[in-house]
């Protein structure tokens, strides 16, 4: 059997309010909240005690989506630097097709949004940047310019 499609990609965060916020500005779009606990929980994870809030975004398409989780118990861990740079191994970043990447940038920058390094152009085709988002991830935007 074959994987059907990619359902989301988590990421954990440690203000789950403002986690929303940002990838609203950015345009996703919430499709639910609730809480997350119990044995079910504990098991699927592997910890013990498990409570967590999660919020799912939605990409205006409906075939992509994030799930930004916050853990009250047991609390979050730093798994190394508090931003680690693009080469660190594991989860490189989420990437995000917009229309606008000026604009784009602009507004995340009212939510604590960094550039790592400038919006840059590949070729003729793209104007890409890379933009450090909640809890320290990495964002990047592409907008497609020919």
């Amino acid at each position: 059997m074959a994987v059907q499609r990619m359902d989301n990609v988590a990421v954990v965060v440690d203000d789950l309010d403002a986690a929303v916020v940002f990838f609203t500005e950015l345009g996703m779009e919430l499709e639910g909240r609730g809480q997350i606990e119990g044995i079910f929980a504990d098991r699927t994870v592997g910890l013990d005690g498990v409570r967590t809030e999660i919020a799912m975004m939605r990409t205006p398409d409906g075939h992509g989506r994030l799930e930004l989780t916050e853990y009250h118990a047991p609390a979050a861990s730093h798994a190394g630097p508090e931003n680690p740079p693009p080469n660190t191994l594991g989860l490189h970043r989420v990437m995000f097709a917009v229309d606008d990447i000026d604009d784009t940038v602009a507004r995340l920058r009212t939510h604590g949004a960094e550039l790592l390094g400038e919006v840059a152009q590949y070729e003729t085709t793209f104007r890409l940047c890379y933009l450090r988002g909640p809890a320290g991830i990495i964002v990047a935007l592409a907008e497609q310019i020919g």
